[in-house]
This record gives C-alpha cells, structure tokens and sequence, in this order.
C-alpha cells in the first residue's frame, strides 16, 4: 500500500510505503529516485507488515520493486501504473 502526504508548504511529498507477504523475513525498496544500488530496508511490524516512510519531490515520477528476502521482487499492487523493464518483466511507478 501507498499513502502519499502533500504538504502545502514542503517541495516534497511524504509517502508511507506498507507491504505484508507471508514468510517474509527483509523487505526492501528499490529503485526510488532511480537508485537501484542502495535499497531502503523497510521495518518489520509487529503484525508481521513491513513499512517505512519516504520524502520525494513533488512533481516527480519513481520505478521501483521490493526485494522480499533478498530474492524475490514484488511489485505494488497500489502502485501508480507499472513501466516495463529491461528484464522482461515491469516496475512499479509512483506519481508525486
């Protein structure tokens, strides 16, 4: 899940990224701000949901995939749209 947090007064956008898999040990983010190389590890959650909370510029546009364990990327399922990748498969993206 996705929530995004505009601020009249700020440049940027507050958006709380929330994803629950089962079995999941490490979630992290990918690809925001097209950093692909230095994840963002989310926190895990007493109710076993991973979260975290990111400041992006307004007017922008970010792909990005979560790394569940180290070896399985997931898309958003809220996600803004999905873009393809140069793998054969697609990135999430997310409008601000």
């Amino acid at each position: 899940m996705v929530q995004k947090t505009y601020y009249k007064t700020k440049d940027y956008c507050k958006v709380k990224f929330t994803m629950n898999v089962d079995n999941a040990e490490t979630i992290e983010i990918s690809g925001l701000n097209s950093d692909w190389q230095n994840t963002i590890i989310m926190s895990k959650k007493k109710d076993g949901s991973f979260s975290c909370d990111i400041n992006l510029p307004k007017d922008t546009s970010h792909e990005f995939k979560y790394l569940v364990n180290n070896n399985i990327w997931v898309n958003e399922p809220e996600a803004d749209g999905e873009n393809q990748n140069i793998f054969g498969g697609s990135n999430s993206v997310i409008n601000v």
